[in-house]
């Protein structure tokens, strides 16, 4: 590419009204994703144990993993605003489920069902906004997309403290509306079907170029370590706080640290992380990662804990932006939504595998712990570090020069 690179501010004017809208959806669905963090109180207060409850969340992180290749599916064959549609219906649907039923095995059963088309929004929204947007302006699409997500997350739970405090049905009740409204601005403003450039997939083909794609599958390898590690943050982190003589409140104000620095950070990182390749960039990132977990070992102090935070937050929106731009540029047009659920299902394989095993070598030796994450870090630094850039793979696969129009 000769001349200069646009900036952020011009890559940002630059995109389309629908992905805009696409924003306002996944501010929607994350906003109303507010079940789930509640869920264990829900049930305690139902006269559940704490052991009971955390089946029932448990079962809501497992329903991810086949969302994310199923919702994969759908958008590459039925259409991505369409899958989109579907999976605001069932989570409404499945949410007022919840509600109702009152047995164990009814509430783990509908907790993963809910979890499931919580998570079925991810690939064919990923999909979607590569589909609108080109490759040159993908890092700052991805970044407001992100900038949307940790939003949602982080004004959803706030506003749904204050409804169970009053009722945990209208908790329910407004978790579903929130899915409801999610499909009616999909069905009315997005754009439907498939990009006209993608030829239907042949049955099949989407699981056999993944297999066949060595450098996507190490890829796939070096996410799942990392969001190992990442999970750290929910199940051993806040353990050590707890060790170190801290309350919850300090743990909370670590994590609400991370969520800041990104809302208030991140866009100005993207302006500067778009102007480089996605191979160096998400090493730098993973490596930051590693640092600032495998550096937990030596955090007994307050400051020095803030301090690991703000090392693995800086890796995380070095990283995992640039991640989803890279999936978004290697993958063939007609199989990005599956392609996109593959890149979902690792990250829902890390944050299933990680929490149990991070949770087992904590018991043991917590130096251990801290010393494996950054050594699981740098392990899915180095993978990506060995992997051609997604235009290398293109050319390889004879993909380069794809036209990308939405319907």
């Amino acid at each position: 590419m000769s001349g200069r690179r646009p900036t952020l501010r011009q890559n940002v004017r630059q995109l389309p009204r629908a992905a805009w809208v696409l924003y306002a959806g996944t501010f929607i669905n994350r906003f109303g994703s507010f079940v789930a963090v509640f869920l264990v109180l829900y049930m305690t207060r139902r006269g559940y144990s704490p052991a009971q409850a955390g089946l029932a969340v448990g079962a809501f992180g497992l329903g991810s993993i086949p969302a994310s290749i199923a919702s994969g599916y759908l958008a590459d064959r039925l259409g991505r605003r369409e899958t989109m549609i579907l999976a605001s219906v069932l989570a409404a649907v499945f949410t007022v489920g919840l509600a109702l039923v009152a047995t164990l095995p009814l509430l783990i059963l509908f907790s993963g069902l809910t979890g499931l088309s919580n998570q079925m929004f991810r690939a064919p929204s990923a999909a979607m906004l590569a589909d609108l947007v080109p490759e040159e302006r993908r890092m700052a699409a991805v970044g407001i997309m992100r900038l949307a997500i940790n939003a949602g997350f982080a004004a959803g739970p706030a506003a749904a403290g204050l409804l169970a405090d009053r009722s945990f049905t209208l908790l329910f009740l407004a978790d579903a509306a929130t899915s409801v409204l999610l499909g009616v601005v999909a069905l009315l403003w997005l754009p439907h079907g498939a990009p006209r450039a993608a030829r239907p997939p042949i049955r099949g083909e989407g699981r056999r170029a993944i297999i066949a794609d060595r450098p996507f599958l190490l890829f796939l390898l070096a996410t799942i370590a990392m969001s190992a590690v990442y999970a750290q943050t929910a199940t051993t982190f806040p353990l050590w706080v707890r060790q170190n003589g801290f309350n919850n409140a300090t743990y909370g104000g670590l994590i609400g640290l991370n969520g800041a620095i990104i809302v208030v950070a991140e866009l100005l990182l993207v302006s500067v992380t778009q102007r480089f390749s996605t191979r160096p960039v998400i090493v730098f990132g993973y490596a930051l990662v590693a640092l600032g977990f495998g550096a937990t070992v030596f955090a007994h102090t307050l400051p020095v804990l803030a301090l690991t935070v703000l090392v693995w937050t800086a890796g995380e929106m070095t990283a995992f932006p640039t991640s989803g731009v890279r999936v978004a540029n290697a993958s063939p047009l007609h199989l990005r939504g599956r392609y996109q659920g593959a890149w979902g299902l690792s990250w829902s394989i890390g944050w299933t595998v990680g929490p149990g095993l991070g949770s087992w070598v904590y018991e043991r030796n917590t130096t251990l712990l801290w010393v494996g994450c950054a050594v699981l870090g740098v392990m899915s630094a180095l993978l990506v570090a060995m992997l051609p850039e997604p235009s290398v793979l293109r050319a390889r696969l004879g993909k380069a020069g794809e036209s990308v129009q939405a319907d």
